[in-house]
């Protein structure tokens, strides 16, 4: 049987930046650049794990720029969007090209993480999901959270029913057993 298609997602990156308490404290304490690290760190483990396709898009300020698109995995890109374009209007569009154009529509779904109401509500005529911005961090930050437990080292049973007891108790039984030992017992 083959694997299920990945899950399209787009992300309002600044949008979520500004929603989210923890990526706005980095912003804060460090400023945007490392917020936006953070996020991308998020996003990128969270579509692995979660088997998403995704998109992160940026306004590209006033950047006289091209919309740029970079991989940041096989699952993962960073976009920029085009100088004087928001990133709200380039996940429409995207949204749009994706249900009218794309053959993909057909076994995929796309899913839109954002908390601009006018954005999602624009995403959902669509056709499309939505999740909020607080969601999606959420989500990442619980799954990373599992993640790190999964690769802790897990403790091996010890052999002996001692090594479930207390130190103290543990000191008591050697002391008792070299006070044996000391006897000729």
């Amino acid at each position: 049987m083959p694997s299920p298609k990945p899950t399209l997602l787009f992300v309002d990156g600044y949008n979520v930046i500004g929603a989210h308490p923890i990526l706005q404290e980095t912003q804060e304490e460090e400023g945007l650049e490392a917020a936006r690290r953070q996020l991308i760190e998020l996003v990128v483990n969270y579509s692995a794990s979660a088997n998403y396709e995704t998109e992160i898009v940026f306004d590209a300020y006033n950047q006289a720029t091209r919309t740029h698109r970079e991989a940041l995995t096989s699952q993962v890109w960073e976009v920029y969007t085009d100088f004087q374009q928001t990133a709200d209007s380039y996940i429409e569009w995207a949204c749009a090209q994706f249900f009218r154009n794309d053959i993909r529509r057909f076994d995929q779904s796309l899913v839109v993480a954002t908390s601009d109401r006018a954005q999602w509500l624009t995403a959902v005529g669509y056709g499309a999901e939505w999740m909020s911005s607080l969601k999606l961090v959420n989500l990442a930050l619980s799954m990373a959270q599992q993640t790190k437990q999964l690769r802790q080292p897990k403790k091996t049973p010890k052999r002996f029913l001692s090594s479930g007891l207390d130190d103290g108790v543990q000191a008591r039984l050697a002391r008792l057993r070299q006070d044996l030992l000391d006897q000729g017992g």
